[in-house]
């Protein structure tokens, strides 16, 4: 595991989320009152950006159909997800967004 850096906190605003493109993969990046959050960008039902969902606290409304997760854990809090989203360790270096991944 190894930390990465994917973007500065001054560009996800609080209460916003952004997809990022790393490699092969897109996360989804959340600032939540200046706490961050990770992960994978694409809804575990159907193929969304969740970052272009709705966020509420904790909560990532996927634009497509409505399932929600909870950020922190990835926890789906409604149907019709029924898996749960892949989530990463993040930590802040200076105005770093660091996340940790498998590479």
């Amino acid at each position: 595991m190894v930390w990465v850096p994917v973007c500065k906190t001054a560009d996800v605003s609080s209460g916003d989320a952004a997809c990022i493109k790393l490699d092969d993969r897109f996360l989804a990046i959340y600032n939540v009152d200046g706490e961050f959050f990770a992960s994978d960008d694409s809804c575990t039902h159907e193929e969304a950006s969740l970052a272009e969902g709705f966020l509420e606290d904790h909560l990532i409304e996927c634009p497509l159909h409505g399932s929600q997760f909870d950020v922190r854990s990835g926890e789906v809090l409604s149907l019709p997800a029924v898996r749960p989203l892949r989530t990463y360790p993040v930590r802040l270096e200076g105005d770093d967004v660091l996340v940790e991944l498998d590479r």
